[in-house]
């Protein structure tokens, strides 16, 4: 039974169910609801309120700091799960609405039709119900039916006749020469039916899901160009054993011309099993139908599935890449800062120089120049006066050395210098650091220098904090990732956003030192507000508190709630406001004070004040013992910053090109990323070596994350030497 036409205006009004955002609870659909929680072992209060709070403008740091009693205590991986579930689910019910709609403008959406699309959660599931009422091109099926060999299809499927040239005989008219050319177009039609057939499809997912191999070739006359790739010049595995890095790989050979990548299992399997669904007896007209089986997997179901599989293979590999390369980001954010000290940078170099730049603590340039204390100037009695005078003029307490062409002579150069003062000296990472430099944010923030001072620049500050300089750059250019170009950039750009968001956060920033970029993943805050914080600020002299911040022209109350906690002012009289007490709470340290005859400064000087609180007296409809076991760790240390504290770091000083390892050397490393597969590690020499995941730990390992992290400091053996490939390999100690 057909539904009436009115049924489209209905089903519009009815998308604002799924879509239009709301402040009323009733909004969110109770199955969306149901299927999140069930997805991510979560309750549904949890997801419920999660989803209420998003549609009305929180953000995944403020939730998951100060809105734990709604929550149950959600963190920002839960969070940003059930928000990235929603939004997929918000798509779908979308995607469903315009499946109904152009099945009843052809006039075919009947009441069990609609009933089995209101009920589909799968996108799969969706598009193969859809399948045979999706508009098609003008398909060999087509032709037949447009011929008049439908019945026919109809006939040779019931399985009920051996006399099939009889049969094909009464369609052939018209354009249908004979029954060879009618049988060939029933075939046509019938395996169409078995494309379309949801059976069928399952059926070979099912196949390929078990069984199905990934394997590559090299294209013939590519072997010199595809070197990188002669891993993969005849490779094959089970599709569901390989990991994420190697199916990127082939996929990036692929794309480069280098590779032929398949996805296929056994077609025999496939063929037997299809057979068994659409084969009845053995008749002339069922080995029509096998012939039409046969066809149907080879020249469109196989096809399809293996799309399918490709699709889902590389979706797979790109989130498992992007989860790292997130995780990495996330370390490297976090990095032990050195704080507001006065600092030399150093972008090392040999023909072109030392670039030298002077920071003050809150990294001001103060001073540059270049310095030649490498060949082929080799003037390293004047470079080393040059320095000296430096660091004495101003003031200078650590020296920090880019990484780079140049940095371990760079390093041996300044150890060789002698200071009148103490002078910490660190190896600062420098990926990055010229895409900074020649970006619009460092020409704006020093438009009457050129690329190699910001640089400079750029490496000291790193070192002073590295969060605040490395938000300046984009996340893919700081060399913590892998195959980071050939993954769904969209998918990457959100997770890396909202990774820096949520370190940035998880910090929080000084309201009145803080730049426009770092101010702009400050949450609630954008480019815009950022902007007019940092113009208030400059025509208004600092902000002394928070309250403040209302008069930043298009800061309203809704911004303010979402931003305040995380914005940190020092000198503020209301100590409260150097701390991530939100200022929504401030009544109730108040009352802790008052309670015990102090003011709010004196509670937090007081460790023994702080421990007569019965934290059960302020317990109230909206706070909880969530938030105030928060308040109550945060007046322990106000404005405490979450990082730990930096460490100085010194290579083997006998080691500085690949030429120098041998195997079996033991020696001090920096973690520079993590994979997969294993973590590469900095020992001092221009290539970094890699720990294999098997040679971490004498036991099985499947997450390299769980033994090492971004920057951290180990000890390894050198276990292997390529020095044509320029590959070392690293056993952890």
């Amino acid at each position: 039974m057909n539904i009436s036409g009115s049924f489209i205006s209905a089903l519009i009004q009815t998308s604002q169910f799924y879509f239009q955002m709301s402040t009323d609870n009733s909004t969110i659909p109770a199955k969306f609801i149901s299927l999140i929680a069930s997805a991510l072992h979560l309750t549904e209060k949890q997801i419920r309120n999660a989803i209420q709070l998003f549609i009305e403008g929180a953000t995944i740091p403020f939730i998951s700091r100060y809105r734990k009693e709604m929550t149950d205590g959600m963190d920002e991986v839960q969070l940003g799960d059930t928000k990235e579930q929603y939004d997929k689910l918000c798509e779908l019910a979308k995607r469903k609405l315009a499946v109904l709609k152009s099945i009843e403008e052809q006039d075919k959406l009947t009441d069990e039709l609609k009933s089995r699309i209101d009920n589909c959660w799968n996108i799969t599931e969706l598009e193969d119900i859809y399948m045979p009422y999706k508009p098609k091109r003008r398909t060999r099926a087509e032709i037949a039916r447009e011929k008049g060999l439908e019945p026919l299809a109809k006939m040779l499927m019931k399985q009920q006749s051996d006399d099939i040239e009889r049969m094909a005989l009464n369609f052939v008219k018209g354009d249908v020469v004979d029954a060879d050319d009618a049988l060939k177009g029933a075939r046509d039609i019938i395996a169409e039916w078995v494309n379309e057939s949801e059976a069928a499809r399952n059926a070979i997912r099912t196949i390929f899901a078990r069984e199905a191999v990934i394997s590559s070739k090299l294209v013939k006359g590519k072997e010199e160009e595809a070197q990188k790739y002669r891993d993969y010049f005849d490779m094959s595995e089970k599709l569901a054993r390989c990991s994420s890095h190697r199916l990127l790989a082939m996929r990036r050979g692929e794309t480069e011309g280098f590779l032929r990548v398949n996805i296929t299992p056994e077609d025999e399997n496939c063929l037997d099993r299809l057979d068994r669904i659409f084969v009845k007896g053995k008749s002339g007209s069922s080995i029509q139908v096998s012939e039409a089986v046969n066809d149907a997997y080879k020249r469109l179901l196989k096809p399809s599935i293996e799309t399918e599989f490709a699709s889902e293979s590389k979706a797979k590999a790109d989130t498992e890449a992007i989860r790292v390369f997130a995780e990495n980001l996330r370390q490297l954010l976090l990095a032990p800062p050195l704080g507001q000290k006065r600092v030399l940078g150093i972008d090392p170099g040999f023909r072109t120089g030392c670039k030298i730049v002077c920071l003050d603590a809150q990294g001001n340039l103060l001073h540059n120049e270049t310095i030649y204390p490498h060949a082929p100037q080799h003037e390293t009695s004047q470079a080393m006066r040059k320095v000296q005078k430096m660091v004495e003029a101003y003031k200078i307490q650590a020296i920090a050395i880019g990484n780079g062409t140049a940095s371990r002579e760079t390093e041996q150069f300044i150890q060789n210098t002698g200071f009148d003062r103490e002078v910490q000296v660190f190896v600062v990472s420098e990926n990055g650091a010229s895409i900074y430099s020649a970006s619009k944010i460092a020409r704006d923030e020093f438009p009457d220098y050129d690329v190699t001072v910001r640089g400079s620049v750029s490496i000291g500050r790193r070192l002073m904090d590295p969060l605040a300089e490395l938000v300046k750059i984009d996340p893919k250019s700081i060399g913590v990732g892998q195959y980071q170009h050939d993954v769904d950039q969209t998918q990457l750009k959100k997770s890396l956003d909202q990774t820096v968001e949520n370190a940035v956060n998880k910090v929080g920033v000084n309201l009145n030192t803080a730049s426009k970029h770092l101010l702009t993943y400050i949450s609630g805050l954008g480019p815009q507000l950022a902007q007019n914080i940092v113009d208030f600020r400059s025509e208004n002299g600092a902000f002394k508190s928070r309250n403040q911040l209302m008069k930043v022209p298009k800061m309203g109350a809704k911004t303010f709630e979402q931003c305040a906690g995380f914005l940190r002012i020092p000198d503020s009289e209301n100590p409260l406001d150097n701390s991530a007490v939100h200022p929504e709470s401030y009544g109730i340290v108040e009352a802790m004070a008052k309670d015990l005859k102090s003011t709010v400064a004196e509670l937090i000087q007081n460790k023994e004040l702080k421990k007569s609180i019965d934290l059960q007296k302020y317990i109230g409809q909206k706070v909880g013992l969530p938030t105030l076991n928060d308040i109550l760790q945060e007046l322990e240390k106000p404005g405490r910053d979450p990082r730990s504290g930096i460490q100085v770091f010194e290579f083997d000083p006998n080691v500085k090109t690949i030429g120098d390892l041998r195997t079996g050397m033991e020696l001090p490393g920096i973690v520079t990323n993590i994979t997969n597969f294993g973590a590469f590690v900095d020992v001092g020499i221009k290539e970094n070596g890699l720990i294999h995941v098997s040679n971490m730990a004498d036991r099985y390992i499947s997450n390299p994350a769980e033994v090492v992290s971004v920057h951290q400091h180990v000890k390894v053996r050198v276990i292997e030497v390529d020095a044509v490939r320029k590959r070392v390999q690293l056993k952890l100690l």
